[in-house]
């Protein structure tokens, strides 16, 4: 987010998954390159990884190639050999107790590691380099991170110039975050200055030579901006119990005895995974952009409730496409997609208004309009609207959706908003009650609107936008 969109809170959804082999999370990259895969594959005893760090650093200290740089102990335990063709090297890395600042390698990367006994959060952003000199706040919003639970075995692989950084899941809990062996598929992979090449074929590589840090600018936003579940999509992966459960917590305290006894449960049946996925971020703004069409409407009288959540992607395949068509497939994923548990609230507040003789609607309230029978006014050919403006351009398109009820007038805007790879999604609502059961009303689906439907239907509409291929 830019310091310009002050926000009032961030909401987010959930999703857990089991899974009946390994746990595993596949990150987008948001400029077209190649995933992010990391997958869990074994759960050690209680202990294991904090025992097994300290003595891979003890042995890896006194390796012949040892560096320590960067807050990243390391040493090339497998040479290269060009002469036979051979481009590959092996690598031994560990991280502490304080984590390593974010960076990259020109080359791709695959390791398999041990968490430490605190676990690790696994950060990644993808962000493309013109975006990021363009703005800063775009490495953080193309940010995605994966936790690992304490004691793991587990792989990672990820593409050239992916920026990654690795902590353990809870600061100053004073465990390591992981030791790694990785494999350099290639060890002149990518970029590579020319001086560095050089070093490189002289088999004269490190870890360190191999690392450009993030610019200062971008480390200092990164240093000021708390990177939580709250504004970093995170997935949750886990081995044998859910996240978050208390079968969970109690596996945490007692993880030497489960971890034996499970050795034993595992021959009787199949091992089962849980995959915890935060989802799109939805954050709620103190006001709608200067430019909304929300503005215009309801402005001649009291507004008696507001609101405005913005859901900001980075993805070059759906900027390249125009808002219009952006707007146009939200359009489509508010009415064939709405979220399931908005779908259920409407059903009962159906049931409880009918007998007043007050609209219904299967959708939820902010796009509910989006069934009117109405012709008059059509977006796209197709979709009933109050009012709607494009620019020359395509980079910003919105819609103004809407219905007079009985006790109430809502007014609703999607806008999408385009600049360089990045999107801005949002979706604001004003209410004016007519009555004094328009206030009784609303005092009742306050809370519900605001951190639910509201939120909900936005990050399931975009959700969708990135899984369909829209027509240009």
């Amino acid at each position: 987010m830019s310091s310009a969109q002050a926000t009032m809170g961030l909401t987010f959804s959930s999703a857990r998954h089991a899974v009946r082999s390994f746990p595993s999370a596949r990150l987008r990259s948001s400029h077209g390159g190649l995933p992010v895969e990391v997958s869990l594959i074994a759960q050690l005893g209680h202990g294991a990884g904090n025992r097994l760090f300290a003595g891979v650093l003890a042995r890896l200290s006194a390796h012949d190639h040892f560096h320590d740089e960067l807050d990243e102990p390391s040493a090339r335990i497998g040479d290269t050999d060009f002469s036979k063709g051979d481009a590959t090297s092996l690598y031994l890395f560990t991280v502490g107790s304080n984590g390593h600042p974010f960076h990259r390698h020109a080359g791709h990367r695959v390791f398999t590691a041990i968490s430490g006994s605190g676990g690790t959060r696994l950060r990644f952003s993808t962000v493309a380099d013109s975006e990021m000199a363009r703005d800063a706040s775009s490495f953080i919003a193309a940010m995605q991170c994966v936790e690992i639970p304490p004691d793991c075995l587990f792989t990672v692989r990820f593409g050239g110039n992916t920026w990654h950084q690795f902590t353990p899941l809870r600061e100053r809990a004073n465990h390591p975050a992981l030791f790694a062996i990785s494999c350099h598929t290639n060890e002149l992979g990518g970029p590579l200055p020319e001086a560095l090449r050089r070093q490189v074929l002289a088999d004269d590589a490190s870890i360190p030579a191999l690392t450009e840090l993030l610019p200062p600018e971008v480390t200092d936003l990164i240093g000021r901006t708390p990177l939580d579940r709250n504004r970093v999509p995170t997935v949750a992966l886990a081995l044998d119990a859910p996240v978050g459960s208390l079968q969970s917590a109690l596996c945490g305290a007692a993880r030497y005895v489960a971890g034996y006894m499970r050795s034993y449960a595992m021959r009787w049946r199949h091992s089962i995974g849980y995959r915890w996925d935060t989802g799109l971020i939805a954050t709620a703004l103190q006001k709608p952009p200067a430019d909304s069409l929300l503005w215009r409407h309801l402005n001649d009288g009291a507004v008696h409730y507001k609101d405005t959540f913005q859901v900001s992607v980075v993805d070059c395949r759906l900027a390249q496409m125009g808002s219009r068509a952006l707007l146009t497939g939200l359009l489509e994923a508010f009415l064939h997609h709405p979220p399931e548990s908005v779908t259920c609230l409407m059903a009962l507040r159906n049931l409880a208004v009918k007998p007043l003789g007050l609209r219904t609607s299967p959708l939820g309230c902010p796009v509910s309009s989006l069934l009117s029978p109405q012709q008059e006014n059509l977006f796209a050919g197709r979709f009933p609207v109050r009012d709607q403006q494009r620019d020359g351009i395509d980079q910003r398109c919105q819609v103004v959706l809407g219905a007079n009820d009985k006790h109430l007038l809502f007014r609703s805007c999607v806008g999408v908003a385009i600049a360089g790879d990045r999107i801005d999604i949002t979706l604001g609502t004003r209410v004016r009650c007519r009555n004094r059961f328009g206030h009784l009303y609303m005092a009742l689906v306050d809370q519900v609107h605001h951190r639910h439907v509201g939120p909900a239907l936005l990050r399931q509409a975009v959700g969708q936008l990135l899984r369909t291929d829209l027509p240009a």
